[in-house]
């Protein structure tokens, strides 16, 4: 067979595997075909550009255990983040495991808020709280080198997902503690408070829909209205902030009035909204002016 045969073969099954998929799961042709590229440069061990230079190796892949095993906890609806064990945040590439939330564009925004108020070259001191992957304190650890954080988290397995991540990118100024929000850190201050809680009403539909399926429900659904979390941590923050210090939280759609409401009544002050990229109010920030005894 000629390479312009082999491509066109090659071609063809892409084609193939790309139709079921996008039947199954209700994608786009486009969001399905990087998927069946995804999945065979990882059954293969290659990257995606070794796949495009020699689409003669799709057969093979195609034919292999490991692509069929691949494709077919896809097809069961199982997110690719878990498949392929990475996702992208902030540039960087992230190890997620079922045991943590998939990063995901929207919380960049909460980073990209904590690096408006941390000045650069200054040696603050962060909490990240629920950290799961260690995506947030990671990436602001290694934005701004001269900060210390803390990143706490009640999942013993999270926490061991948040240690790799952090000997993958050395982010040696980032300290991981168990233990459920505030608990691993009492009797410390620091500059600013950073967490994406779950937020989710206990009882809303999306649960039961696509990626949440999989991901863990303690980190993505607190109370009947979802702000349980929300509510705990506005309202233990105060005497764990420094005077000045903020506190930033991502939140639901729906819920920035709520949020806003529960920070100015813990006196917290100049009160912000930001809304990501599609437009959703989606991250709330306070800052403590008095610090709290």
């Amino acid at each position: 067979m000629s390479p312009s045969e082999a491509a066109r073969v090659a071609e063809s099954m892409l084609r193939v595997d790309s139709q079921t998929l996008s039947s199954a799961q209700q994608l786009t042709s486009a969001d399905a075909r990087r998927e069946i590229q995804l999945l065979l440069t990882h059954a293969l061990g290659i990257d995606l550009a070794g796949l495009l230079a020699h689409p003669e190796r799709i057969p093979e892949a195609r034919a292999s255990q490991r692509y069929l095993d691949l494709l077919a906890r896809r097809l069961g609806g199982e997110p690719m983040a878990y498949i392929l064990g990475v996702r992208e945040f902030y540039g960087r590439s992230f190890e997620v495991t079922a045991d943590v939330l998939i990063p995901r564009p929207e919380t960049e925004l909460l980073v990209d808020l904590a690096l408006e108020l941390i000045p650069e070259r200054s040696e603050r001191r962060v909490l990240d709280l629920g950290t799961g992957s260690g995506c947030i304190g990671i990436t602001l650890a290694k934005q701004r080198r001269e900060l210390k954080v803390i990143a706490t988290d009640a999942s013993k397995a999270a926490l061991a997902v948040a240690a790799r991540n952090v000997a993958l990118h050395a982010a040696y100024n980032v300290e991981l503690r168990a233990g459920s929000w505030f608990k691993p850190v009492a009797g410390l201050r620091f500059d600013l408070i950073v967490s994406n809680p779950p937020y989710v009403a206990e009882d809303d539909p999306h649960l039961g829909e696509g990626d949440l399926r999989f991901e863990p429900r303690a980190a993505l659904s607190a109370g009947t209205d979802g702000l349980t979390a929300l509510d705990l941590i506005i309202a233990g923050a105060p005497q764990h902030l420094k005077a000045g210090g903020w506190l930033l939280v991502e939140h639901g759609y729906e819920q920035s009035d709520a949020v806003a409401r529960l920070l100015r009544a813990r006196e917290f002050g100049e009160v912000v909204v930001r809304k990501d990229l599609a437009g959703i109010s989606r991250v709330a920030a306070g800052r403590l002016l008095e610090a709290t005894p």
